[in-house]
């Protein structure tokens, strides 16, 4: 093994006095992040560069913690070492860190008592410029054995920001007018929450519809005052899911939003052509997806409504969610037709029907969008993984959609991603007139308030779009 695969340490006999050691450090905008994460320390000087702007300094700095850590660093790892014990310590901070700046830490052996082993160091701090940011004393009890042992290797740590894009669909549908919005039964405490998190964020105005006796029992339950908001009151749920697609056919709400009732029993009135809320689409869901570790909101389709799509319902499961794409400001969105594999087989139906579906794009029966397929879920969303299986796409590594074969898989891979990956999801029903929000007794508060964004967005672009 190289020697750089080894820590050793110095034992108290073999240190002088005036023996130094020290290391360089870059100060990055992940070390003040990993240091606020480990240590809990969210002052906003280090962590909000707006607030930053406006305190003593105008910029971030680090932690002053974070260049003491790097003392302690020297001291642990090179001079003594291991085996080193820590007694004491004093600092003082001479000028702030900021990003950018490269430190310089020297420590240098200054006393020796032989009695106790205790050795008392120097340390120094500089900037690139050479000056003092931080200086002081430690001592420390100076191992009396040599060790030398190979190199911990730590694990690999990686920053995640959870839900930053939601945040940013939030606050774009912030922007436009709260979007009156049926919540159909909404009788327990996180059907109502969710409804009222919505109207205080400014993306909807709700007109709460069922029973109203159980709707105030909900807000009680949940602390809510709910005196601001239309209650419509409804013998039970079904008739709140038939009253909420009346009202959206006569244009009394311009959005639906799922409370406290099966997903079946909220869509039916739906898809009753008396209420006249169907269009020349079938009705498809989207799972839009915040994974930490990918550049954009994934879009996962079909995974709650059609379970077993024939190939001209794909065909509108493609279309609806191509058209959502647009209204969310991708003007070309990757299409990713899903399947085990990336090679058509006939004994895989879903590799046949990605093919007619790729076909079906290029004749014009799918526009606005780039599809291709089959794709397995790693080609889809790796560059590396399509490299490696010499995939040559506009879609494979960086697919925006991903088009499941069946609602069991579709569910499955966003189910996956939430509870495996650390995903946020939200969910919203296309093909109807208006915009249906569907979302899940178990969604965070965010998520709850992503899918009313993407439903506000949508009936935006559509309102722009006809006018």
């Amino acid at each position: 093994m190289q020697e750089s695969y080894f820590i050793e340490n110095r034992v108290f006999d073999d240190i002088a006095i005036g023996q130094s050691a020290g290391l360089t450090r870059t100060l990055m905008e992940r070390d003040i992040a990993l240091f606020a994460t480990v240590s809990g320390d969210f002052n906003p000087a280090h962590v909000d560069p707006e607030f930053a702007k406006s305190d003593m300094f105008h910029k971030v700095v680090a932690h002053g913690m974070w260049g003491a850590s790097l003392i302690s660093t020297v001291l642990g790892t090179e001079l003594p070492g291991p085996g080193t014990i820590y007694l004491d310590q004093s600092l003082h901070f001479r000028k702030p860190i900021g990003l950018g700046d490269v430190i310089q830490v020297r420590i240098t052996a200054r006393e020796k008592d032989s009695e106790r082993h205790r050795i008392t160091f120097d340390c120094r701090c500089t900037n690139q410029a050479g000056d003092v940011v931080i200086e002081g004393d430690a001592v420390v009890i100076a191992p009396t054995r040599k060790f030398r042992r190979p190199r911990v290797v730590l694990p690999t740590v990686t920053l995640e920001d959870h839900g930053a894009k939601f945040r940013t669909m939030i606050a774009q549908a912030a922007n436009l007018p709260p979007l009156l919005t049926a919540v159909v039964h909404p009788v327990d405490a996180n059907a109502i929450g969710g409804a009222v998190e919505a109207a205080q964020a400014g993306l909807i105005v709700p007109v709460l519809i069922g029973p109203e006796a159980r709707i105030r029992d909900a807000a009680n339950e949940a602390g809510l005052d709910i005196s601001q908001y239309r209650l419509v009151a409804t013998e039970h749920s079904e008739a709140a899911a038939e009253l909420a697609a009346r009202m959206a056919h006569k244009g009394e709400v311009l959005a639906l939003m799922k409370g406290s009732l099966h997903t079946d029993e909220f869509l039916r009135p739906v898809m009753d052509a008396a209420n006249f809320l169907r269009t020349a689409f079938r009705l498809s869901h989207v799972f839009l997806m915040d994974v930490p570790n990918y550049d954009r909101v994934l879009f996962i389709t079909d995974g709650a409504i059609n379970i077993n799509p024939d190939l001209e319902i794909k065909k509108d499961i493609v279309q609806n969610v191509i058209n959502m794409a647009h209204a969310l400001g991708i003007p070309a969105p990757r299409v990713a037709i899903l399947s085990a594999v990336e090679m058509v087989n006939p004994r895989i139906p879903s590799t046949l029907d990605a093919a007619a579906l790729c076909k079906m794009a290029e004749r014009g029966q799918i526009t606005g969008g780039v599809v291709d397929g089959p794709l397995a879920f790693d080609n889809a969303v790796s560059l590396v993984a399509a490299k490696t299986k010499h995939i040559v796409s506009p879609v494979a590594g960086l697919a925006d959609i991903l088009v499941a074969p069946d609602m069991d898989a579709g569910n499955m891979i966003a189910k996956q991603l939430e509870y495996l990956a650390g995903a946020d999801a939200a969910g919203i029903v296309l093909g109807a007139r208006v915009p249906i929000i569907l979302t899940s007794r178990a969604d965070n508060p965010q998520s709850r308030l992503a899918s009313c964004a993407v439903a506000a967005l949508i009936k935006d672009f559509q309102t722009r779009n006809l006018a």
